[in-house]
């Protein structure tokens, strides 16, 4: 009557593995969660995670996690992982596009300075530049507000070697900004982008949508910004803007150009 296994039929089921895919650039997968489909274009890292940046064939790029088992591959789980970085021949390259270096030692900070409006330019400013001010010892200040400008000016006293470099949102002809940053001397140089706020500077396909809303004037912009995206509250929203910025890539030509300027003008010799 014992005959046979008689553990038979009640040995462990054994888990299937989830293969681990390199998520190189232009692979196509799946969200299992949400159904997009979309091609590998790029990565984020944020206090929440890896996460993966797929493009689909409109042009729409999304933020995913890169948890376990959560993308699909011709209909079968995969858990993505960033694939492994070849030694590269050539310079390696800073979040800016020039050649990084490596090794160097701490530097004294120059007597000039690069000013920006507050903490989410200089946040952006770091995250892209950092590694270039560094190397070249420019240290960079919030004003809180460009109405402090004049204020901080007569303190700093700009001259030959103290040169200060201003970073201002707005700068567009006939804005207040523009008519309070003029005539400022010749170690003072001003640039800045044409828009309300520097979030605005960040590329919407960097962030997966289409466009930056409208906000009416007299409505905080970042706050409308948040609630015609769905993005919480403000600190919610400058989450997913700073997440979003990886290099010089996710940023506007303007914001770009205008920092760049500034660093030439603070690292120039007298």
């Amino acid at each position: 009557m014992y005959a046979g296994d008689i553990y038979a039929g009640h040995a462990r089921k054994r888990t299937a593995r989830v293969p681990e895919v390199a998520a190189e650039r232009d692979l196509v997968v799946e969200d299992a969660a949400t159904g997009f489909c979309g091609a590998v274009v790029g990565f984020d890292r944020s206090y929440d995670g890896e996460f993966v940046k797929l493009e689909d064939g409109r042009g729409t790029v999304r933020l995913f996690a890169m948890r376990k088992a959560a993308f699909l591959i011709d209909g079968r789980p995969v858990t993505l992982v960033r694939p492994r970085v070849a030694a590269s021949k050539g310079p390696a390259r800073s979040a800016s596009g020039s050649t990084r270096v490596e090794g160097a030692p701490a530097r004294v900070a120059r007597g000039s300075r690069i000013w920006v409006e507050g903490l989410h330019d200089a946040a952006l400013v770091e995250r892209v530049w950092g590694h270039d001010l560094r190397v070249e010892g420019v240290v960079v200040e919030q004003l809180e507000g460009l109405d402090h400008l004049g204020e901080r000016l007569a303190e700093f006293r700009p001259g030959p070697g103290r040169r200060v470099g201003v970073l201002a949102d707005h700068l567009v002809e006939g804005s207040k900004e523009t008519r309070m940053t003029q005539s400022l001397g010749e170690y003072v140089m001003v640039t800045g982008h044409p828009f309300v706020d520097v979030w605005e500077a960040v590329k919407p396909e960097s962030l997966g949508i289409d466009a930056w809303p409208r906000v009416p004037r007299g409505e905080d912009w970042k706050s409308g910004v948040c609630a015609r995206l769905g993005w919480g509250d403000t600190r919610d929203g400058w989450r997913r803007v700073q997440g979003a910025v990886t290099s010089f890539r996710d940023l506007d030509s303007t914001l770009i150009g205008a920092v760049e300027r500034l660093v030439d003008f603070v690292t120039e010799p007298e």
